[in-house]
């Protein structure tokens, strides 16, 4: 018999140092935090997570922890819709909205387990396979480093879509954004899609000029060339390359979907389960991307997304970065293989189908 309420709900905040130095267009970073929710009713519990500040543990303690407690584990939106309420003078943006989405998680999760499910199946599943590509290629990387990787995912895996970072130190580094592009073709050769990720680090002309001088090397995706907060800019960027435009991995709530979509800014549009609201929210973002006739795609933490991509129809792909992929390895049992350029979430397995390693997880607790 399901146990009719939520009982507790408890954090855990870990950081986990790169395995090198890492830095994109705009950003620098030696660690990676991901900060853990479980929420328990009787003896199941329900995982989620979010990479972002300890704050966001302190949110979940704080502010959402007693809105859930005592909560029946089978009624997730209006559970949401609770929390939702609960912090709106706390602002939805940052680190609420990513406490949001790890508690929002860890309630499918529980859902699913209690009525012994995989996720995927108590969602609705649409697709069997969920498509994925190889992201990393850091702008600190060196020619051997990125080499090693980008082979790995193309040869080694027959992943069949790899992405590198450009836009290094705020678009002035464009001479060798250009040349490392070419070497990224070269390693990958033909067959293999090549996208691009600037962060946000060009200007809307040298975007376009960028994007010209590599017109030779078909990018597919090429994503925040601008600002993901300058819309306009995303729409010329997009009107002027070949290369599919594309943003939203900062997207809190369903508004800024909705304008981004309504802007004609992207091509496809990016969610991140981990920031946007959790899983009830991702449904909602992606039913606006498909009323404008695009497709989505999930930003990093590929395990957090692979269940609620499975039920998504207008699924493009998920993104197989290399910071949370490592991760989630080390802390996790029942990770997915990405062999083939596709992940399949296991159809016997319960909830979203991880195991937390807690002793292998607790050398990196802060």
């Amino acid at each position: 018999m399901i146990d009719p309420v939520i009982g507790s709900v408890t954090t855990g905040v870990y950081a986990v140092p790169t395995d090198a130095p890492e830095a994109d267009g705009t950003l620098a970073w030696d660690s990676t935090t991901m900060v853990v929710v479980e929420v328990r009713a009787g003896d199941t519990a329900g995982l989620g997570w979010t990479y972002g500040s300890p704050a966001c543990a302190a949110a979940i303690d704080d502010k959402l922890a007693d809105v859930v407690l005592g909560r029946s584990p089978l009624d997730v939106p209006g559970t949401w819709e609770a929390m939702v309420r609960a912090v709106r003078n706390d602002g939805r943006p940052g680190a609420i909205g990513y406490a949001l989405s790890a508690v929002d998680v860890a309630l499918w999760d529980l859902k699913a387990r209690l009525l012994e499910l995989p996720l995927h199946r108590l969602l609705g599943a649409v697709h069997a396979d969920v498509p994925v590509y190889g992201s990393g290629g850091f702008t600190t990387y060196d020619d051997a480093r990125m080499t090693e990787q980008l082979d790995q995912w193309a040869s080694g895996l027959s992943i069949p879509r790899v992405k590198i970072k450009i836009g290094e130190s705020w678009g002035g580094a464009a001479t060798r954004d250009v040349a490392r592009m070419r070497r990224a073709r070269e390693i990958v050769g033909d067959d293999v899609e090549l996208y691009v990720d600037a962060n946000g680090g060009y200007s809307r002309k040298q975007a376009i000029r960028v994007m010209n001088e590599a017109a030779d090397l078909d990018v597919r995706w090429f994503e925040e060339p601008v600002s993901s907060d300058d819309l306009a800019g995303l729409r010329e960027v997009r009107d002027a390359v070949r290369a599919d435009v594309t943003a939203g991995e900062y997207g809190y709530d369903l508004v800024y979907f909705q304008r981004m979509c309504e802007a004609g800014a992207v091509d496809c549009l990016q969610v991140d389960v981990s920031r946007c609201g959790g899983i009830t929210e991702w449904q909602r973002a992606a039913a606006v991307a498909a009323a404008h006739g695009l497709q989505v795609s999930g930003h990093c933490a590929p395990h957090l997304h692979a269940h609620v991509a499975a039920a998504t129809p207008n699924l493009r792909h998920l993104e197989w970065f290399h910071d949370h992929t490592r991760i989630e390895s080390l802390f996790f049992d029942g990770v997915l293989n990405p062999a083939g350029g596709k992940i399949r979430p296991h159809p016997d397995a319960w909830g979203h189908g991880l195991t937390f390693r807690r002793a292998d997880a607790d050398k990196y607790r802060t």
